[in-house]
């Protein structure tokens, strides 16, 4: 059964990147309007008893409930699908609930997962927490190493996960390498590509089966809604998403997909002029005496840096970094900013700056903070779109400050 149509969708297949973000999935009604239509509504109504049951049973294309799919959601997948190269979407209420979705939409009690331990706060909770009491098996490993993944195979295992770049320390694994040992064994591969977005990596062509968004970091990138994406082949979609999807509920506001299109034309403008920034404070942190270590894909000293050349086409937006004197510097260092604002988010048109040690990552252990690296001196900035000489001068002060 179909929940969609695809009247007066714009062919995207050859158009690039920037082109892609103005006018991939495009869909008009039938008055012509320039900005995609915004269609608040719960249900639909159908021209007959006959017609509802047509549509229930699949045999006529259209909507039929906003929590299943909806003409603005709609969309912002077929924008996205363009821009990832994937042959169908899901779009969420958040990025968690896409990271949720594409995990358990697929396991059963008694798979086995496989992970890298470097993962969103939230994320480690999913997969450590949350997937065990209903059965399902997980194990968690330095990812940057092959060989890891290799060995913790099970005759279960059904699904890897990673992030690529890792929230917060921005390690990179070779998604590639990952992806052929789980073709080997029948497994699938997803990757959260949220650090890298969609314009700097591209895990399916690398070989990954699923890819997944927060689309309120970069894609919205305005501070202004929740959003997240599951994007995949039809077949996986069909398979295991689409009911799970259906039932459960986690469905985007028309309202927030609508936003999130407006973000989308924007997106490749922002993250050019935010990784450009980006890379010139990371240089400039790496000068500093006060600065203990530089974290940044693209520079030289990166731990990946052969792979960063090899798998993505551009840096990053976020910067991770250690200040000499530990919690009480960094804090000191973070309240003394006057640009920068501290926020547990990232990607957005202002700076913002957190430490994961006590926000995002505060629930490990600190022997699990330790093996990836989040010392009490670690901060992550998320770069904006402000001027940055002016960044970099905000960051000077606050350090004499400390």
């Amino acid at each position: 059964m179909s929940d969609k149509i695809s009247n007066g969708t714009l062919n995207a297949a050859n158009w690039r990147p920037a082109t892609q973000m103005v006018h991939g999935g495009t869909s008009r009604s039938q008055f012509g309007e320039t900005s995609e239509a915004m269609f608040l509504t719960q249900g639909f109504v159908y021209d007959s008893a006959q017609a509802a049951e047509a549509r229930f049973k699949g045999e006529d294309e259209g909507f039929i409930y906003s929590r299943y799919a909806n003409p603005t959601v709609d969309m912002f997948e077929k924008r996205m699908c363009a821009l990832e190269g994937a042959e169908d979407a899901r779009a969420t209420a958040s990025g968690m609930a896409a990271v949720s979705a594409a995990l358990l939409c697929q396991l059963n009690a008694g798979d086995h997962v496989v992970s890298a331990r470097a993962l969103f706060g939230s994320c480690r909770w999913v997969v450590e927490t949350l997937m065990p009491k209903y059965g399902i098996e997980t194990t968690l490993i330095d990812g940057t190493d092959l060989e890891n993944w290799q060995r913790a195979v099970k005759p279960n295992t059904k699904v890897f996960f990673l992030e690529s770049p890792t929230n917060p320390t921005l390690e990179v694994i070779d998604i590639a390498g990952v992806a052929k040992i789980a073709d080997a064994i029948g497994a699938r591969v997803v990757v959260d590509n949220v650090f890298a977005t969609p314009l700097y990596q591209k895990p399916l062509d690398l070989g990954a089966h699923i890819v997944v968004y927060s689309a309120t970091k970069h894609i919205d990138g305005q501070g202004r809604c929740l959003g997240g994406i599951v994007l995949s082949s039809k077949d996986w979609i069909d398979e295991h998403l689409h009911d799970y999807f259906r039932h459960t509920g986690p469905s985007l506001s028309p309202f927030n997909a609508w936003t999130l299109l407006k973000g989308l034309e924007t997106l490749p403008l922002r993250v050019q002029q935010q990784t450009q920034s980006a890379r010139k404070i990371a240089d400039h942190l790496a000068s500093l005496n006060a600065i203990n270590r530089v974290i940044y894909p693209g520079r030289p000293d990166h731990p990946q840096a052969d792979l960063v050349q090899k798998q993505m086409s551009g840096g990053s937006t976020l910067v991770a970094f250690e200040i000499a004197g530990g919690k009480e510097a960094a804090f000191a260092f973070e309240n003394a900013l006057e640009i920068i604002r501290i926020s547990n988010n990232l990607g957005d048109a202002k700076s913002l700056i957190t430490h994961p040690a006590t926000t995002t990552h505060k629930n490990l252990a600190e022997e699990a903070r330790t093996e990836l690296g989040i010392t009490d001196a670690t901060v992550r900035l998320s770069v904006g779109l402000e001027d940055a000489q002016d960044l970099i001068d905000d960051i000077d002060r606050a350090l004499g400050a400390v």
